[in-house]
């Protein structure tokens, strides 16, 4: 790893934001594929429900917990479900805590050129990597957030787009991205320095479980409003973002500009940081081990990520099934017709089989008494 003691400059993006999302933007092109023609009604898979009646275009999918099981792995079951999905025109769209760069492998993998909400959705890219939008922490609430936590024996990061900085190397911070398929962090020295030199859109802590527990809860009263903090199913660790941004905001967002309505959207997930998007989006799909709340803002509950749930939710509500043909009804077999037996053929058959006529021999021939015969 190579240690820097000052940070690499800004790199510019299409987008910068700073807390609040502004209502007018401007964002960078994006190639789309041409919109598939809507299927009939009759082609939607008999087992969806009300909640999914109308046709998929579109899934938002979290990573950790959902598209990979426990191993940090995606199964075969899990990819061959998302293929069949795209081969069928449906889009995907990632939604992650992480980094671009910690699901590149898995993007590669399935084939998908797709679009991603990453770092809790302060940063959105286009499906070639080009920043679409991004919203940073305020200058102040960096500064403040850095030294509370640093002060109470905290391991803390900052995210800077597509990079992760650190004070010093951290052992519990190292295992838990490399766990994750994350980018290696890099080593820059007090973070406090990065402060008006990097976009920096998120701030992380690290520690014992219970210690980040009562940290969020000081972490809330300290900031208030000016920033939000949240966890996103990882007990010891701790993510600071900007205010009214989340998941769900980056999906709205990106649905609208892609016109694709939200009932037409399916969201899966399993953290607290999905939750909103599960409600966002028009059929919310929350994964077999996630929590009650998480349960709680679902439409469905599938199978865990240990059992392919993400493929039991893309068979269900997304990959239409070609109808079966019906099958023709079998004949009824034909009676045996039986040949014809012709007159002479049966003429002959019968003078072949017809005994010999009776011949009286001379010997046993009776003597006629009346004429005075007698037998010699």
């Amino acid at each position: 790893m190579t240690e820097k003691n000052k940070a690499a400059p800004k790199t510019p993006v299409n987008k910068t934001e700073t807390m609040t999302p502004p209502t007018t933007e401007t964002q960078s092109p994006v190639s789309e594929s041409p919109r598939q023609p809507i299927p009939a009604a009759s082609t939607i898979p008999a087992s969806a429900t009300p909640a999914s009646t109308h046709r998929i275009d579109l899934v938002a999918i979290d990573i950790d917990g959902t598209l990979l099981d426990s191993k940090s792995e995606m199964t075969p079951g899990v990819e061959a479900a998302v293929k069949a999905a795209s081969a069928q025109g449906v889009r995907f769209v990632a939604a992650t805590g992480k980094t671009r760069g910690s699901v590149l492998p898995f993007f590669k993998r399935l084939g998908i050129d797709m679009p991603g909400i990453f770092v809790q959705g302060t940063v959105t890219h286009n499906a070639d990597g080009g920043v679409r939008s991004q919203v940073t922490l305020p200058d102040t609430i960096v500064r403040q957030v850095i030294t509370f936590i640093e002060d109470r024996g905290f391991a803390a990061a900052v995210y800077s787009g597509e990079r992760i900085l650190l004070r010093a190397p951290h052992q519990r911070i190292l295992d838990s991205m490399r766990y994750y398929h994350e980018i290696e962090p890099e080593v820059v020295g007090a973070l406090q320095n990065l402060i008006g030199v990097e976009s920096i859109n998120k701030v992380i802590a690290m520690g014992d479980p219970r210690a980040i527990t009562a940290l969020r809860w000081q972490l809330n009263l300290q900031i208030g409003t000016a920033a939000r903090v949240i966890q996103a199913g990882v007990p010891d660790m701790l993510e600071i973002i900007p205010n009214g941004v989340s998941k769900a905001s980056a999906l709205k967002r990106l649905a609208f500009e892609l016109n694709i309505p939200p009932e037409r959207i399916m969201a899966i997930g399993d953290a607290e940081n999905d939750i909103e998007m599960l409600q966002f989006a028009g059929l919310g799909v929350a994964m077999g081990h996630a929590d009650e709340r998480v349960k709680a803002a679902a439409n469905h509950v599938v199978a865990s990520n240990n059992e392919d749930g993400v493929a039991e939710a893309l068979h269900r509500f997304v990959i239409v099934k070609p109808p079966t043909p019906p099958t023709p009804p079998t004949p009824e077999p034909a009676a045996p017709i039986a040949a014809p037996v012709t007159a002479a053929v049966a003429e002959t058959k019968t003078s072949d089989t017809a005994p010999p006529p009776s011949v009286q021999s001379p010997s046993t021939v009776t003597p006629d008494v009346s004429k005075g015969e007698s037998a010699s």
